[in-house]
């Protein structure tokens, strides 16, 4: 299917601000030096006067971030994620998430698919980091249309929200009658022996390894988890219980992201099942082109395949 609509999600996080901008003249938006990789130099172009360069000082921006939030402005503050949430995190922590201020965060070039940048800039913990924040929101879309959404709804969110966007040009998979839930889980296809508990780049990839799997009698139901804190309980439990096992499967770290999360709630539900975690494991990145390197980390749907095996076997 060669006409298959590819688009970065950072794309649309530019084109929301924009959007946001035209609706709502107390939003801002704040970048440090990386505006054109961002995307929110489209906001700059649109609306200069609400907009802040902080220069290659993300700890800064931050601070600005929050004093901005203080004075009632919908702030959003956009850098990397190894910036946003690594270099940045104390100041996410004490000045955003502590008074819980209206800041949201979009952090741009997450998970292995930075591709030719490297280890120092793969940042596959920033979802575990911001996980432990009290208060802290995390939402990680699986396409453009849903980061478009989701963009929409954190600025309606009164509180600190961790936005994970990504370099590389994924599938789409809904269309503009998606409706985006706060909070809420989506279940792409039922199924019956595995369910599969994917976010971000890594939901086109289990809606693929569903295929695979059917063809080897295997019927999988598909979760997009697009916000991972809080997580939707009831339905991945539901899910669970309904399967008898469970795959998750991130473009971060399997330690603290959401196969952490998921396997917490399935421990804490009552009826415990078999839960496989896909995702990089434990272990750096390095440069290479992004769809190479992914299937390299093992973050495609053949391992999905393979780990969903593995769950059922173990039933």
């Amino acid at each position: 299917m060669s006409d298959i609509i590819k688009t970065a999600t950072r794309e649309a996080y530019g084109k929301a601000l924009v959007e946001l901008g035209e609706k709502n003249d107390k939003v801002v938006v704040l970048d440090a030096d990386l505006a054109a990789a961002t995307k929110t130099g489209m906001f700059k172009k649109a609306f200069p006067d609400r907009f802040i360069d902080c220069g290659i000082s993300e700890s800064n921006m931050m601070g600005v971030a929050a004093g901005l939030a203080t004075t009632g402005y919908t702030v959003f503050a956009s850098t990397f994620a190894m910036f946003a949430a690594g270099r940045a995190y104390e100041q996410v922590r004490n000045s955003i998430a502590y008074p819980h201020l209206n800041v949201k965060i979009g952090a741009t070039h997450a998970g292995i698919s930075v591709g030719e940048d490297g280890a120092s800039h793969q940042c596959c913990e920033d979802i575990a980091l911001m996980r432990a924040i009290p208060g802290m929101t995390i939402i990680n879309p699986a396409d453009a249309v849903e980061a478009r959404a989701a963009v929409l709804a954190a600025a309606e969110y009164e509180g600190p929200v961790y936005m994970r966007f990504g370099r590389l040009a994924v599938p789409a998979i809904f269309d503009e009658s998606y409706k985006f839930e706060w909070g809420k889980a989506v279940v792409l296809s039922e199924g019956t022996d595995v369910t599969i508990c994917a976010t971000g780049l890594m939901v086109n990839e289990a809606i693929e390894a569903k295929k695979l799997l059917a063809e080897q009698g295997i019927s999988a139901e598909i979760i997009n988890v697009h916000t991972i804190k809080p997580l939707d309980k009831e339905t991945v439990l539901r899910s669970a219980a309904k399967t008898g096992a469970v795959v998750t499967a991130e473009e971060h770290s399997v330690i603290g992201g959401l196969g952490s999360a998921v396997a917490e709630a399935v421990c804490e539900g009552g009826k415990p099942v078999p839960v496989v975690r896909l995702g990089v494991n434990d272990v750096f990145g390095k440069s290479g082109p992004a769809v190479e390197l992914l299937h390299i980390f093992g973050l495609d749907a053949q391992n999905i395949v393979e780990k969903a095996k593995q769950a059922v076997s173990m039933k």
